[in-house]
């Protein structure tokens, strides 16, 4: 097999021990292996990179393992050009299993122009994606803590979340406040309630009545602490966040005009997939290291199974979680495909393909510099009017109704908008232009 790298070195990376294989090539194709361990201390790979110099390596390949391959990474970047490898592509021939020769296999593969790299955005990314990554571990502490009080409120027999539909908000925190500082009076504490809420003061009063002890006043303070300390924590990291993206503003700007896709989810977007996609060949590449794009395993001309891979969790959640808002707009192209597909396939994988359909569209975004066009929720039905006319017609004539169709040729015909709720504009009155102007 022809040799692409004629020196290069491969490192099997653990947590306290690094080990070293430099693979050498002579014109003859004979190589020489030349093999040291290392310890992962700041000091211990500075030798590691003066013995890679002293040894001539052009190349270096390391195998992803957790998060340990980082700091080598960070020391060895700038100085040899970096290939890091999933373990997934690589699984080492089966017999003896060593460190020394995990560390030449994964040479030898280099050697050879074996290995595929992974992807590793550059370190303000990197960094970026910390920060994203820990908002998201942070939100679970947050809706585990908003769960615990509401089991407490639940044992204490205080029904305030079947009133109230965030038991959270202003008025839910200033009656569980009033519990913890021993007010049990259930009008007192309905009288709590602000905004909206003060209109069912009444039923208020029968769910705010139950049997708080010592307990669970002790419990409600210790969570409401808890809560608050992790919304303060998430307050600084959104504004680190913040203050990260200022350079990609532009960027987030244009992700956000892709329906479902809010400023958390564009942050997402752009700290997994980075501002340059000239590290994917294509959005279909893309898709598929997310882990958004359905499998292919076919044997003896049998289709086994399309399910998806396993890929990048954090993007393909978040756009799970924008797949899931898509699905409740209203005249959008992405929610008449979700609901097509679904019809065909059901929810979950409605769910993941249009997951897989945002991702192109932020792909080309990101790429192109453009922005998203809305095609309209009716687009399937023009793509085929005389299909759509004979799907409708034959579902009324199940249903025992006689249709006759009749193209509508003038104004007269056409039906009219329906009239708009709520007090008229009265711009027209005072000579203002409003584009809001209701009919």
């Amino acid at each position: 097999m022809q040799v692409v790298y004629s020196r290069c070195c491969g490192l099997d990376v653990h947590k306290d021990v690094i080990t070293a294989c430099v693979l050498v090539f002579d014109e003859k194709g004979q190589r020489q292996v030349r093999t040291k361990e290392f310890r992962t201390y700041w000091k211990e790979l500075q030798r590691l990179k003066l013995w890679l110099y002293v040894n001539r390596v052009e190349h270096v390949a390391m195998e992803s393992t957790g998060v340990y391959w980082k700091p080598v990474w960070h020391v060895l970047e700038g100085h040899f050009p970096l290939l890091l490898a999933n373990p997934y592509h690589m699984h080492n021939i089966p017999g003896r299993k060593t460190d020394q020769n995990d560390a030449e296999w994964i040479a030898d593969l280099l050697a050879h122009g074996l290995l595929k790299a992974s992807f590793v955005p550059p370190r303000p990314i990197q960094e970026l994606r910390d920060l994203t990554r820990y908002r998201v571990k942070l939100m679970g502490e947050f809706n585990r803590v908003h769960n615990r009080i509401a089991k407490v409120l639940e044992d204490a027999n205080i029904k305030l979340g079947s009133v109230a539909s965030d038991i959270l908000g202003v008025s839910g925190r200033r009656m569980i406040r009033a519990l913890i500082a021993g007010e049990q009076r259930p009008e007192w504490l309905a009288d709590k309630a602000v905004s909206t809420l003060r209109n069912k003061r009444g039923e208020l009063r029968l769910v705010l009545r139950g049997e708080v002890s010592g307990h669970h006043r002790y419990l409600l303070q210790e969570l409401m602490d808890d809560l608050e300390r992790i919304e303060a924590k998430i307050g600084r990291i959104e504004a680190e966040i913040i203050q990260r993206t200022a350079p990609y503003e532009k960027q987030l700007e244009r992700l956000d005009t892709i329906p479902g896709v809010d400023w958390v989810t564009a942050w997402t977007l752009l700290a997994e997939l980075g501002d340059d996609m000239s590290a994917f060949p294509d959005a279909s590449h893309a898709a598929s290291w997310a882990g958004l794009a359905p499998g292919s395993y076919e044997s003896a001309g049998k289709r086994k199974s399309s399910r998806t891979r396993h890929g990048n969790r954090w993007l393909r959640q978040a756009l799970c979680q924008a797949a899931w808002a898509v699905a409740h707009k209203k005249n959008c192209y992405l929610t008449a495909n979700f609901y097509r597909r679904a019809s065909r396939s059901g929810t979950k994988k409605a769910i993941i393909a249009t997951a897989h359909q945002i991702l192109i569209i932020a792909f080309h975004i990101l790429r192109d510099g453009s922005v998203y066009q809305e095609r309209g929720g009716d687009y399937f039905d023009r793509l085929n009017p005389e299909r759509t006319q004979r799907r409708l017609t034959a579902r009324l004539e199940r249903l025992g109704w006689r249709v006759v169709l009749r193209p509508i040729e003038d104004s007269a015909d056409a039906p009219t908008p329906p009239r708009k709720r709520g007090r008229p504009c009265k711009c027209t009155e005072r000579g203002i232009d409003c584009k809001h102007r209701r009919l």
